[in-house]
């Protein structure tokens, strides 16, 4: 009579399969790692250069897009506990012409806004565009609203330059983050640097590591921590402490053009002299939609 061989049970076999799946998915991973890391970096001055150019126009890129917001600001106590959250979500539309972007709240704490409530700041809203309608009907305006708008872009190119002056950058290697090739720089200030802005005074307070797109020169990543305490309006609003951190995080949308995905910050400071405060939030972005006279000025729902 033939011995018959035992058959190797079936869970074991998916096991070994899936370990042999694993075991080579992190060869080619490594791999891959190791070949871009022999790959020389690129020359400093032509990639900063490159990446200079992109910050010099982010905010304008930036500005032709609605979206939706879901804000999320905690406060805690002394020992790091909660002690007050609150959850807004906002459609975000680009504002008028010297403004910041308009923030529609139609969620709070979890529920929709009313719908007489949104109608109510739908009306006013109209009202404050045409009344600014009317106001540059005339030229003398419309002249002084390009001349304030090219004023503002010159104080944007500005902070750019000082972010060069203030800081010591290096490049230190590629990374790879959210399926790009990046380069990974760190950001320190430098000893006597002479910022020629107020932004730039305020770059002088903190430390950055930041992951730029190595074909797109678009900023991918930025991490920030407060280097010693920061005033705000000379202490008397605000008094941020050593150790406050961001992070600032942006993805390609539609494959042509970088936008933010999510801020986070956790910070202590002291509000007005008086009251500590330790508070912790987040920002998350959604539901890029291209803006324009024809686009729907409301979205059907928020998106979850």
């Amino acid at each position: 009579m033939k011995s018959q061989r035992l058959r190797r049970p079936e869970p074991v076999r998916v096991a070994r399969v899936a370990c042999a799946v694993i075991v080579v998915g992190v060869c080619s991973l490594l791999l891959a790692t190791l070949a871009a890391q022999d790959r020389p970096l690129p020359d400093f001055d032509t990639f900063v250069t490159q990446v200079k150019k992109h910050l010099a126009t982010d905010e304008e890129r930036q500005s032709g897009y609605m979206f939706i917001e879901r804000r999320t600001e905690q406060k805690l106590d002394a020992a790091g506990r909660l002690t007050d959250e609150t959850v807004s979500t906002f459609e975000v539309y680009p504002g008028l012409p010297g403004q910041d972007r308009y923030r529609r709240l139609i969620e709070e704490h979890g529920k929709p806004v009313p719908p007489e409530t949104l109608a109510r700041r739908d009306r006013d809203r109209q009202k404050e565009v045409e009344s600014y309608a009317r106001r540059i009907s005339t030229s003398s305006e419309r002249e002084k609203e390009t001349r304030q708008r090219e004023k503002d872009r010159q104080e944007y190119r500005a902070a750019i330059d000082d972010l060069f002056r203030v800081y010591d950058i290096r490049m230190v290697r590629r990374e790879l983050r959210e399926g790009h090739d990046t380069i990974f720089f760190t950001l320190m200030p430098k000893p006597g640097a002479k910022p020629q802005t107020d932004d730039g005074q305020m770059m002088q307070h903190f430390k950055a590591r930041a992951w730029i797109s190595e074909s797109d020169y678009e900023l991918v990543r930025v991490e920030i921590e407060v280097l010693d305490d920061v005033s705000i309006g000379w202490g008397l609003l605000a008094r941020v402490h050593k150790g406050t951190v961001g992070t600032y995080q942006r993805r390609k949308v539609n494959n042509e053009v970088w936008l933010p995905e999510q801020v986070t910050w956790t910070a202590s400071a002291r509000v007005l002299l008086l009251k500590q405060m330790r508070l912790r939030g987040m920002a998350d972005y959604s539901g890029y939609r291209k803006f324009s006279v024809d686009t729907s000025t409301t979205y059907a729902s928020p998106p979850r």
